[in-house]
């Protein structure tokens, strides 16, 4: 009877844990690159301030959340759906769908800079510096992390795109033509085919009738 209650608890404990480890977040979470380290590289040395492989491989990341760049302009963000593109630590052969380049809006060397990267497409997601010809990258100023659906996109990041660009038409332009419908005049005389010329002439000598005629002569 002992060992069938251990047994009894011991599978409980176990489907405590797997309930748990399988539990869906139940916020959206903004992850610090590199913690309090920032996303950082010295150029004199050629190494990075931590090991962002590492600290990617620590982290659960899912839909609608945020990578935030604590860094500055003497660094790059590149954020990548291309596996060809972040093992090539360049973005000379990459496609404007599936790779993106974050600077801040601010050029100035050594400018602090805070960059916050919406994740929002589910799987692998490349990240990397392509400064000083892609040394920083080439030397672990790069990670790879892969997004969980969790909560789903928020309404803030799952807008439907806007429609296509149109060329509004030029003053050129050739308008199209007017379709007036059957009936569409109220005269039941038009809506018969008679023009108003034709009606005209026969007023016109049903009044010379009527008056005698005036010697029209037809030869």
């Amino acid at each position: 009877m002992r060992l069938a209650t251990i047994l009894h608890l011991a599978i409980i404990a176990v489907l405590i844990t797997a309930a748990t480890s399988q539990a869906p977040p139940i916020r959206y979470i903004n992850h610090t690159v590199g913690d309090n380290a920032g996303w950082f590289f010295n150029s004199t040395t050629n190494t990075t301030v931590t090991n962002y492989s590492s600290w990617a491989a620590s982290q659960t990341f899912n839909l609608g959340d945020y990578l935030i760049f604590r860094t500055s302009s003497n660094q790059t963000v590149i954020q990548t759906y291309n596996l060809t593109t972040f093992k090539n630590c360049s973005i000379d052969h990459s496609s404007d769908n599936d790779t993106f380049v974050y600077n801040g809006g601010n050029t100035v060397f050594d400018q602090a800079l805070t960059i916050p990267v919406p994740l929002t497409i589910q799987g692998p997601n490349y990240f990397f510096s392509d400064a000083n010809d892609g040394i920083q990258c080439q030397f672990g100023l790069a990670f790879e992390i892969n997004i969980n659906r969790g909560l789903g996109l928020p309404p803030s990041l799952n807008q439907p795109p806007p429609p296509p660009y149109r060329e509004p038409p030029g003053p050129d332009s050739a308008s199209p033509p007017i379709t007036i419908p059957a009936g569409g005049l109220g005269n039941e005389g038009f809506k018969n085919g008679l023009s108003v010329h034709v009606i005209a002439c026969a007023v016109f000598f049903a009044l010379l009738a009527v008056n005698g005629g005036i010697g029209v002569v037809f030869s």
